[in-house]
């Protein structure tokens, strides 16, 4: 069995292995090859029309469309206000969920967490607030928190996309909410693909959104609560790292994404799949990493 999966990793790189043992005699010249797996020039029915697939060792690029074409990206921006936290650190500092929250979920129908302003909860809680369903309310409180205020959160992460090289990403909320309209904030598959690379290199990030549930049980200061992932790869992709789903009716349905496959990992993300399903954003990565992986490595079992 161990052989047979050295044979196929083998022949999904390009490489052949040679054994000892005594010589093999050479394939009959009729022997038809039509059962062999094959790989297409590119993944179909990828249906985003901003792209980018690439290793996540080494960030090579496998596949890509308009990967440096400017568009909005929803909450995928929160992976940047999860990296502004994560690298400010202090996790485990108690913050109050501040009464702001109220008005700006209402005003651009943000998704949220369920939280109520004047419960105190940890950095680190309100992460796996932020980051699994995705919560706008957890955004908002980390930003005034850490910025301080958001306008100070909001540059730090422009100065943080600026420090990455990111120079076609741009801020103007936490959330990746219409503030003040639809394109203000905005990103590129390449872009984003370099921002997820960065974010995952933490093993606190990589905990969280890796998670498809999270229980904050009731404290003296907080409510209790149950977050749920919004990203459908981990439920339905085996192989899934994570890592964040975003829409909004600018941005369509959108996912950064990452999987592995026999110690091979790929990174993606797609903008744009759909007006308003998930599914479509959660095939469209299917499809990507159905390709990237190619016909044997996507045939071997995961553990």
């Amino acid at each position: 069995m161990r052989s047979f999966a050295r044979v196929m990793l083998a022949a999904a790189s390009g490489l052949l292995l040679v054994s000892p043992g005594p010589a093999l005699a050479a394939p009959a010249a009729n022997v038809s090859h039509d059962q062999l797996p094959t790989m297409s020039a590119e993944p179909d029915g990828v249906q985003a029309p901003f792209a980018e697939l690439a290793d996540a060792n080494t960030g090579a690029v496998r596949w890509s469309r308009q990967p440096n074409t400017r568009a909005p990206m929803g909450s995928i921006t929160k992976v940047m206000t999860a990296l502004v936290v994560l690298e400010s650190g202090d996790l485990d500092r108690a913050i109050t969920v501040p009464p702001g929250i109220i008005a700006y979920d209402r005003k651009y129908d943000g998704s949220t967490a369920g939280l109520v302003p004047g419960e105190v909860l940890t950095a680190r809680q309100l992460l796996y607030a932020m980051m699994l369903p995705s919560g706008c309310d957890a955004a908002y409180t980390l930003a005034e928190s850490y910025g301080p205020g958001q306008a100070g959160f909001i540059a730090e992460m422009n100065a943080t996309a600026a420090r990455l090289g990111l120079s076609n990403t741009h801020f103007t909320d936490p959330s990746g909410l219409p503030a003040p309209n639809g394109y203000s904030t905005y990103s590129t598959p390449a872009d984003l693909v370099k921002l997820g690379m960065r974010a995952m290199t933490l093993p606190i990030f990589r905990d969280i959104v890796r998670s498809q549930t999270y229980h904050q049980p009731a404290g003296p200061a907080n409510r209790d609560h149950v977050w749920r992932t919004t990203n459908l790869l981990l439920r339905d992709y085996p192989g899934t790292l994570g890592i964040k789903t975003g829409s909004t009716d600018t941005a369509g349905t959108c996912l950064l994404f990452e999987a592995t496959r026999a110690g091979q990992p790929l990174i993606g993300v797609v903008l744009h799949s759909s007006p308003t399903s998930d599914a479509a954003a959660a095939t469209d990565a299917r499809h990507m990493l159905d390709w990237g992986f190619g016909p044997l490595l996507s045939l071997i079992p995961l553990p």
